[in-house]
C-alpha cells in the first residue's frame, strides 16, 4: 500500500447557499463541493477519508471548521506548495480553504477534538438587521436585556443531560459538558452569544440560543431554560433559532501532538450510550 499524509484543513464557509456539511447526493454541501475540488486538482478519489469536526447543519455559518483528508504522500509533496491556491481558483466564492498543514496519522478532526465553540448573532434594533448581514444576523422582534441573558445562560453552563434541547438519534447520549455560555452587547448593538461544549447534540446550540432568547425579552423566567434540564426527552416549549445567525468559530486539540490519539480515544468512550 502506498505510503499516505494526512492533512488538516482549516475551512470557512458562508453556510447561506448549502444543504449543510455532510455529502448529499441531490443537494449543495460544503464537504460535496471541497470534495468535487479536490478531485479536480488531485484526480477523483485520490483525497480520502475526509472527516469533519462538526457536521454543521443547513444555513449554518464557519470561520473555524476543521477536517481532515489523507493523501498519498507522493502526491502531497508534488502539490503541497501550490495546492491552496489552486483550491482558492476552484473552490466558489462562500467556501474558503484557509489553512493546509501536515498532521500526525493520529489526529482526528472530529475524536481528537477537545471542544466546539459556537457564536450566534442577535439584534434587537427596531428597524432589524442592517442589509449587508442579514445572511449572519437574527433579527429579534423584541427588545432584549443582556442580564436577563446572562441569567439564563448560567443555569446551562456544566455537565448535564441536554436531551430537552436536542433531537434525539437512536443509540446516541444527549450527555454534554457545557464549557462556557455567555452573552455580551458588541459596540455596534449586536448581541452575541459564546457557546462551548466538548460536543454538541443535533440542534442543541439553536435550540439553547431559542431557549434563552425568550428568558431574555421577559416571557420567560430567566431560571426556565436551566429548569428544563431535568427533562428526559425534547421539550415541545423550545423553539429552535434560525440557522443563519449560529457561526462554528473554533475547535480546540491537544497542544501535544501526542494526546491527539489518547483524546480520540476517550472522546469514542465518552460517545457510549449511557444505559438506562
Amino acid at each position: 500500500m502506498d505510503e499516505r499524509t494526512r492533512l488538516r484543513l482549516d475551512v470557512a464557509y458562508d453556510g447561506t447557499g448549502f444543504s449543510g456539511w455532510a455529502a448529499q447526493p441531490t443537494r449543495r454541501t460544503v464537504a460535496g463541493v471541497l470534495v468535487e475540488a479536490l478531485d479536480l486538482v488531485l484526480g477523483a478519489g485520490t483525497a480520502t477519508g475526509l472527516t469533519v469536526a462538526g457536521r454543521t447543519d443547513a444555513g449554518v455559518h464557519a470561520t473555524g471548521q476543521v477536517c481532515h483528508v489523507d493523501l498519498p504522500t507522493a502526491v502531497w509533496r508534488e502539490h503541497e506548495g501550490r495546492l491552496l491556491r489552486r483550491l482558492a481558483r476552484l473552490l466558489p466564492t462562500d467556501v474558503r480553504v484557509r489553512v493546509m498543514a501536515e498532521v500526525p496519522a493520529d489526529f482526528d478532526a472530529r475524536f481528537s477534538a477537545t471542544f466546539r465553540r459556537y457564536e450566534y448573532r442577535v439584534t434587537d434594533a427596531p428597524w432589524g438587521a442592517e442589509p449587508l448581514r442579514r445572511n449572519e444576523i437574527l433579527a429579534w422582534p423584541k427588545p432584549l436585556d443582556l442580564a436577563a441573558l446572562n441569567g439564563a445562560a448560567a443555569g446551562l453552563v456544566g455537565e448535564h443531560d441536554f436531551a430537552a434541547y436536542c433531537r434525539r438519534k437512536e443509540n446516541a447520549t444527549t450527555l454534554r459538558e457545557v464549557t462556557r455560555l455567555d452573552w455580551r452587547r458588541d459596540p455596534d448593538g449586536i448581541l452575541v452569544a459564546t457557546v462551548q461544549a466538548d460536543a454538541f447534540c443535533q440542534a442543541m446550540v439553536r435550540s439553547l440560543v431559542g431557549a434563552m432568547l425568550v428568558a431574555g425579552d421577559g416571557r420567560k423566567p430567566v431560571e426556565w431554560p436551566g429548569s428544563l434540564l431535568a427533562r428526559r426527552e425534547r421539550s415541545s416549549e423550545v423553539t429552535v433559532a434560525p440557522a443563519h445567525g449560529l457561526t462554528l468559530v473554533a475547535v480546540g486539540y491537544p497542544e501535544d501532538p501526542a494526546e491527539y490519539a489518547l483524546r480520540a480515544e476517550a472522546t469514542r468512550r465518552l460517545r457510549v450510550p449511557v444505559e438506562g
